[in-house]
């Protein structure tokens, strides 16, 4: 299955990079300050893109406490007939947590050109550092 995939170990334990995923107030540090979200299985979130113009959308699938947040994600107004997914996964490990962050589905959305997007992803993932983001909001909040 097509996916962008980032990876990076945060020297901090699951619980501590997991309060950065299982609170509103925690996604709004790292992943956008616009974040609103109901932080449940089916519970509806949206936020602004990271190009400042696109609106992402969709509802939270699964919540692992300290293992794993799955959110649907659809671009919206941008043709997408079925949402993507971001998986965020935890993985304990000497010293600290190996945290993944994957964008799959690209192939269901249902829109032609979905490759083009794929790897607009990737260069998005790396303009964005998200994770470092992460990484920085679980380090401000433990010092």
């Amino acid at each position: 299955m097509p996916e962008v995939t980032r990876t990076l170990e945060i020297p901090a334990p699951p619980s501590a990079v997991w309060r950065q995923l299982s609170t509103q107030e925690g996604l709004r540090r790292w992943l956008s300050a616009e974040l609103e979200i109901d932080l449940r299985v089916g519970g509806a979130y949206r936020m602004p893109g990271g190009d400042g113009s696109t609106w992402i959308s969709g509802t939270v699938l699964e919540i692992v406490p300290e293992g794993r947040l799955v959110l649907s994600w659809l671009e919206e107004d941008s043709g997408w007939v079925h949402p993507g997914r971001l998986v965020i996964t935890l993985e304990p490990i000497t010293g600290g947590t190996r945290v993944a962050l994957v964008h799959d589905g690209f192939a269901g959305i249902g829109r032609p050109g979905w490759a083009g997007i794929q790897e607009a992803y990737e260069r998005g993932a790396d303009k964005h550092q998200v994770l470092q983001r992460l990484a920085g909001a679980v380090a401000s909040v433990s010092a």
